[in-house]
């Protein structure tokens, strides 16, 4: 199926039998065709423990479950979307920035603080930003939002990327995460996001860094 880009916010998708897709509630803008929405508490198939990841992190709000024959334009809050086309590998994306995505992906939720230590936990108290980032793996279309368009910045090997947390908006390939304060304790003291904190991405894979550190 995939998504088509109709501007930089908003996307085309075509829905066939027995092919779901999952977007954001409210993400509908139109459509065409016979087409369904249903609330959809599991999302992708990741089953139940991507549920209860989505639940912890406080993601109250269900996914939307697109079915049907006809085509929709998805878009939300007049953000900036940007289309990624996976072939087998996994996705990394806050979930508030997830537009929509083909049923064909499998959904899970990853700690930030598994690979960033002790430090992947300051993340969600002092940047205001969730602890868990969702992961989708597999072949198929995901569509992110950002505000002021997105970026994407290379990673390679022996050269890392440093991304400010507010401005981070997905990442893939074969890469490691690691959250570091940029200023010392005293110095952060007051300060919820910005440069006090900075996301290092080392490996070989791909940042989508959006051009403002406004949340959505």
């Amino acid at each position: 199926m995939g998504f088509r880009e109709i501007n930089s916010k908003m996307i085309e998708a075509t829905v066939v039998p027995g092919r779901r897709l999952f977007s954001q509630r409210g993400a509908m803008l139109a459509y065409k065709g016979e087409v369904s929405f249903t609330p959809n508490m599991q999302g992708g198939q990741g089953g139940i423990m991507s549920m209860i990841g989505r639940r912890v992190a406080n993601e109250a709000t269900p996914l939307m479950s697109v079915e049907g024959n006809g085509t929709v334009l998805f878009g939300h809050g007049g953000h900036h979307v940007q289309v990624i086309d996976l072939t087998g590998d996994t996705l990394y994306v806050e979930a508030d920035r997830l537009l929509a995505f083909e049923g064909t992906l499998e959904q899970g939720t990853m700690f930030m603080g598994s690979q960033g230590g002790v430090m992947g936990m300051v993340r969600g108290q002092v940047t205001g930003q969730g602890l868990f980032t969702t992961t989708l793996k597999g072949h198929g279309a995901v569509a992110v939002m950002a505000h002021g368009g997105v970026f994407e910045v290379p990673i390679t090997p022996g050269r890392a990327v440093h991304v400010d947390p507010q401005a981070y908006v997905a990442h893939h390939g074969d890469v490691r995460n690691k959250l570091s304060a940029a200023l010392g304790w005293r110095d952060m003291v007051g300060r919820g996001s910005g440069e006090a904190f900075q996301l290092e991405l080392s490996g070989s894979g791909t940042v989508y860094v959006q051009a403002s550190e406004e949340k959505l």
